[in-house]
């Protein structure tokens, strides 16, 4: 047996993502806390855009959560090994080194 490489892969998505989709957030998150403030913009305006900013704040959220999710919910489903054919074929079949 040796080790997946579809295993090794989703790992190492689950690793670079992880904190990509944690900076996202993190932007995301200030605007929206400094618009809560009331001291950025107010008025009728100022409403309707910080209601817009909250959804896709938390659209933002919900996606990069369902794709960790997925990656994960992938990972689990994944031996992380395999025969050496089997190992070939993943890597042909999913163009990994």
């Amino acid at each position: 047996m040796v080790i997946n490489p579809l295993h090794e892969a989703l790992q190492q998505a689950i690793r670079t993502l992880g904190p990509l989709i944690e900076q996202i957030e993190a932007d995301i998150d200030r605007p929206c806390r400094m618009f809560h403030s009331g001291k950025v913009w107010t008025g009728s305006s100022a409403k309707q855009f910080d209601a817009q900013l909250t959804q896709f704040s938390t659209r933002a959220r919900t996606a990069g959560q369902a794709i960790i999710d997925e990656l994960r919910q992938a990972l689990a489903g994944t031996p992380s090994e395999v025969t050496e054919d089997e190992a070939t074929a993943v890597r042909q079949k999913y163009g990994l080194s």
